[in-house]
């Protein structure tokens, strides 16, 4: 009915006649949508493909006539780590092959939205950003330098000697706040780490989570870059050099997070060795861990007297099953630290004791739509990232599919059929990888699989379809005999590095809800704030949005 009602809205003749014959077309055949394949000559032939075309035209027609310029009551914003424009085809191909198709014509959810662009991921400082940079960059509106959080670009890494009120950035978490709104956070990585600190943080270094990596504390400024999981133990040592400006005045990130940052609703990641103290024991591992604070101050004490000095119904939890028995009904305050570091990789089964994102992402919105007044949520999936750095294309596909299933259930929960359209949805990347889709393989073939391009490598080994330009499994192999497909396996790259890079492309945004259009070009990343700033009318849009 939407469709008819549509072509009837035209005066412009030659635009009636196109909405008629496309609504004519569409009325009687039919459009395959699901991730099918091309097995039968019908899916394949040409009335085929121009059928599909026409319907998608329509689509279009439909959206760029019903452009949604409500006041955005909620805004979620979606970030998949490292989520480059190659992940997201190879995610695509994935999932439909997993569902029994070929996988090249399966959509994800997200690409599904009506509106998409481009965003330019440059860092001031460099051509290829880290994901503080980046991260700030969407958050504030400002574009800043590699490895800082929340600070303009006059603050650069690990110099503390222009860190004041007048440098320090707000985020339109701050801003969500101001106005009385709710706010929250979901990640996979540590609550800490720099992408869910960019929402909060300003400080002139990612590295700071704990007042353990502070210089003051090490007598060192810390230099650290993207990580793998278990290698954080050894990136506040790389790149450090002596203290050249003592920093005392600059917070650590988790402290910054509960003493500065009181009113976010919803918190749940990883990370609780930077809020127990040293004389605490991690409630999973029974030991004191070497990050554990220092300063006597036991983070999550000081949020349960918080909330509890204010009356507030909050609840503190650690594992699956204390998340599960949260009432959102009965709880405004929610602070799920579910990991000593970062969370494992999409964690499966019935009996597993950490969330995954999909579960995080529905405990958060049921608590924070209860606010009349709308809320910001951000979402990251982080682990996107670490798989790619670790050259492990298995596992930033499955983590991209998970952040997928995360934006379902909030389509679902939000801007379903039925419910008010009231929701900005933003989906998009940080930044992308050196990973890249390879050879000639034929329609269908296993996307982890190897490539069959019919042209003999020079060195007559056989290659991957999928594989990166640099990282640690850079040194070519003979994989005749080596099932590739093994979610174990590392995608071989070319140039030795102990972690993969990340890359300097431009990267999608994908949007849905009110003001949803206004992604429509190659954007600096710094847009997407403004966007999001306009669409709910806070900040400095209120003097001219409507």
């Amino acid at each position: 009915m939407e469709y008819r009602l549509f072509a009837f809205l035209y005066t412009d003749s030659r635009q009636f006649s196109l909405a008629l014959v496309l609504l004519l077309t569409v009325t009687f055949s039919t459009h395959a949508t699901s991730s099918s394949g091309f097995g039968t000559e019908a899916e394949g032939n040409a009335q085929d493909w121009l059928k599909r075309g026409r319907a998608e035209l329509q689509k279009a027609l439909y959206h760029t006539r019903n452009k949604n310029y409500r006041t955005a009551k909620n805004i979620i914003l979606f970030l998949g780590d490292g989520m480059g424009i190659s992940t997201v085809t190879a995610a695509r191909i994935r999932g439909g092959q997993v569902q029994g198709g070929s996988g090249e014509d399966h959509v994800l959810n997200f690409e599904t939205f009506p509106h998409i662009a481009l965003t330019k991921t440059y860092s001031m400082d460099n051509q290829v950003t880290d994901s503080a940079a980046a991260g700030t960059s969407m958050l504030t509106g400002v574009k800043v330098n590699s490895g800082v959080l929340g600070c303009d670009s006059r603050v650069t890494k690990g110099n503390c000697s222009n860190y004041r009120a007048d440098t320090r950035l707000k985020t339109i978490l701050h801003h969500f706040i101001d106005e009385g709104k709710s706010t929250g956070i979901v990640t996979n990585s540590r609550l800490t780490h720099a992408t869910p600190a960019s929402a909060y943080a300003q400080s002139p270094s990612r590295g700071w989570e704990g007042d353990v990596d502070m210089p003051y504390q090490t007598g060192f400024s810390s230099g650290d870059g993207e990580v793998l999981e278990e290698e954080e133990e050894e990136e506040e040592e790389e790149g450090r050099g002596p203290n050249e400006n003592p920093c005392q005045h600059v917070d650590d990130i988790a402290k910054q997070l509960v003493m500065n940052n009181k009113n976010i609703k919803v918190l749940m990641g990883g990370g609780r060795r930077y809020f127990l103290d040293n004389g605490t024991a991690d409630p999973e591992t029974g030991r004191v861990e070497p990050h554990h604070r220092r300063d006597g101050l036991n983070l999550i004490q000081e949020w349960k007297r918080d909330k509890l000095s204010r009356n507030a119904s909050a609840s503190y939890v650690w594992n699956r099953r204390q998340l599960d028995a949260v009432d959102p009904g009965q709880t405004d305050y929610l602070l799920g630290l579910f990991d000593s570091s970062h969370m494992p990789y999409e964690p499966e089964g019935p009996n597993r004791k950490q969330p995954n994102l999909v579960e995080m992402t529905r405990k958060a919105i049921e608590i924070l739509q209860k606010d009349p007044n709308g809320y910001f949520l951000l979402v990251e999936g982080a682990r996107i990232d670490f798989g790619h750095h670790d050259n492990s294309a298995a596992t930033a596909i499955g983590e991209t599919l998970e952040l997928d299933q995360a934006v379902a259930t909030a389509v679902r929960m939000t801007n379903g059929q039925r419910g008010p359209k009231d929701t900005l949805i933003i989906v998009t990347a940080d930044h992308s990888h050196t990973f890249a889709i390879q050879g000639y393989a034929p329609t269908g073939h296993d996307i982890l699989g190897k490539a069959q391009s019919g042209q003999e490598p020079l060195d007559y080994l056989p290659y991957t379809t999928l594989g990166y330009t640099n990282g640690p499994y850079a040194a070519r192999q003979d994989l005749t005999h080596v099932d590739t497909s093994d979610p174990n396996f590392h995608q071989q790259g070319c140039i030795p590095l102990s972690t993969e890079t990340h890359a300097g492309e431009d990267v999608s945004v994908y949007a849905k809800g009110p003001w949803a259009h206004l992604f429509h070009a190659t954007h600096d990343q710094s847009y997407i704030y403004q966007v999001m700033e306009y669409a709910s009318c806070v900040a400095h849009s209120k003097k001219y949005c409507y």
